[in-house]
C-alpha cells in the first residue's frame, strides 16, 4: 500500500530535495543539486515564476514507512494564456522501481490537472524552459550536467506501462575541443564585421555582463519564440535569473555581438562542468562545497554551452562566428579540452546546424511524455 503526503513545510520540502540522494547514492553519473538553491526555486517568496504558477510537491512512502518517491506538479498559468493549451506539467519525478509507487503519483498529479480543467499532462519538465527537462533514455553510463537530470533506466518502462506516449524528443551533444577548425570562423567572422559592421564585446567584469544582461533575456525570448514549448520570461524573472546565474559565471564566459548601430543581436553563455564538483560537494555549498565550485570555474577542463540565442533578422548572417571565434580564443588561453551542450530539441534543426562544423556526438538523447485526462 503506497501512501502520498503533501510536502509543504520548509522540512517536507527538504525531504523532497533530498531524496534522490538516497535513490541516486550508487550512481557514479547522478550529479546532484546544491540543497539550499534547489528549496529556493520551490519558494514562492523567492523564485518570481510563482507569481503565475501553482507547484504541489507529493511524497510517496511504502507500507514500512519508507520514503520511495516524489513528484512536483505543476500549473503554470502561461501555457494557457501565451500558448494555449491546457497543460499540467509535472518535474523532480524520481521512484523506485515499483509501478505501484509511479502510479500513485501520477493518479495525485492527474487529481490536481482535472482541478484545474487541465486536458493532458507533459514530464518531466519544470516552471519554464530554463529548466531541467526530459526523461533519459540513453546515455546512462556518461556523466550528467547541472543543467539536466539523470534518471535510472526503468523510468522509460513506467511511462509507456502507464499509457504515456512521447511527447518531445531532445539531444544532448559534445565534441573535443580539438575538433574545432577555428579557421572557417575567423574567415566569416572577417566577412561580416566588414559587410554588417558586426563587432563583439567580450565582458571581463561582472558589471559589464549585468549592463547588458536584461537586453540579453529579451533577445532570448525572441530569437526562441519560434519553438512550440517555449515561454517568455517575465521583468521578474529576468531579476531572478541574474541573480541566480549570471553572478555564478565568469564575465568572460558570456559574449554578446551587437550591429552598427550598437544593438545586441547574438549572445552566447558558456560554462564550467561544475559536474565534478557538485558531486564531490554532495548537495552543500559548505564547508568545502564552494571552494570545490571555485576551483571548477578556474581550472576545469571542459565547458557547457548553455545559452546561445540570436535575432532573427541576423540569423544565417554569421554572428555566430563572432562568437565562436572569441570562445576560441578563450578556451586557448585555458586549456579547455571538451565541449558539451545542453538538452536542445531533436527537431530544432536551426541550433543543430551551428554546430556542424565541430563533428558533434550525441551521447544522450532523452523525451517528455504526456497524457491525456
Amino acid at each position: 500500500m503506497i501512501r502520498i503526503e503533501t510536502a509543504e513545510t520548509p522540512q517536507d520540502l527538504k525531504v523532497f530535495v533530498e531524496f534522490p540522494f538516497q535513490l541516486y547514492r550508487n550512481d557514479p553519473c547522478w550529479v546532484p543539486p546544491i540543497v539550499s538553491e534547489e528549496l529556493k526555486v520551490f519558494d514562492p517568496k523567492q523564485n518570481p515564476v510563482f507569481d503565475h504558477a501553482n507547484a504541489f510537491f507529493f511524497l510517496a512512502y511504502n507500507g514500512q514507512g519508507q520514503l520511495v518517491g516524489r513528484a512536483a506538479a505543476i500549473i503554470n498559468d502561461m501555457d494557457d494564456s501565451v500558448l494555449g493549451i491546457k497543460k499540467i506539467r509535472f518535474g523532480w519525478f524520481d521512484f523506485i522501481d515499483d509501478l505501484e509507487v509511479s502510479s500513485a503519483l501520477f493518479k495525485e498529479i492527474e487529481k490536481v490537472g482535472r482541478r484545474f480543467e487541465r486536458s493532458y499532462m507533459e514530464g518531466p519538465m519544470g516552471f519554464s524552459n530554463l529548466d531541467k527537462v526530459g526523461v533519459l533514455t540513453s546515455g546512462f553510463d556518461s556523466i550528467g550536467t547541472m543543467a539536466s537530470w539523470h534518471n535510472h533506466e526503468y523510468y522509460e518502462k513506467h511511462y509507456t506501462t502507464h499509457g504515456f506516449k512521447i511527447e518531445k524528443e531532445y539531444v544532448e551533444s559534445r565534441f573535443p575541443f580539438s575538433n574545432i577548425d577555428i579557421s572557417k570562423a575567423k574567415k566569416i567572422s572577417n566577412i561580416v564585421k566588414n559587410r554588417y559592421k558586426y563587432w563583439i564585446l567580450n565582458p571581463r567584469k561582472k558589471q559589464e555582463v549585468m549592463q547588458h544582461a536584461d537586453t540579453m533575456f529579451d533577445l532570448f525570448n525572441q530569437s526562441y519564440s519560434k519553438l512550440s514549448s517555449f515561454l517568455p520570461i517575465t521583468d521578474k524573472e529576468k531579476a531572478y535569473m541574474k541573480q541566480k546565474f549570471l553572478g555564478f559565471i565568469d564575465a568572460d564566459f558570456i559574449k554578446f555581438v551587437f550591429d552598427k548601430d550598437n544593438k545586441m543581436i547574438a549572445f552566447a553563455i558558456v560554462m564550467p562542468q561544475f559536474a565534478h564538483a557538485l558531486i564531490k560537494s554532495k548537495g552543500k555549498l559548505f564547508p568545502f562545497g564552494f571552494l570545490r565550485i571555485l576551483w571548477a570555474k578556474k581550472f576545469c577542463k571542459n565547458v557547457v554551452f548553455y545559452l546561445i540565442g540570436v535575432t532573427e533578422e541576423h540569423q544565417n548572417k554569421g554572428a555566430t562566428a563572432l562568437l565562436f571565434e572569441a570562445y576560441h580564443h578563450d578556451f586557448l588561453k585555458r586549456g579547455i579540452t571538451g565541449c558539451i551542450r545542453t538538452p536542445e530539441l531533436a527537431d530544432n534543426k536551426a541550433i543543430q546546424l551551428l554546430w556542424k562544423d565541430f563533428s558533434p556526438e550525441v551521447y544522450k538523447t532523452r523525451v517528455t511524455f504526456s497524457k491525456s485526462l
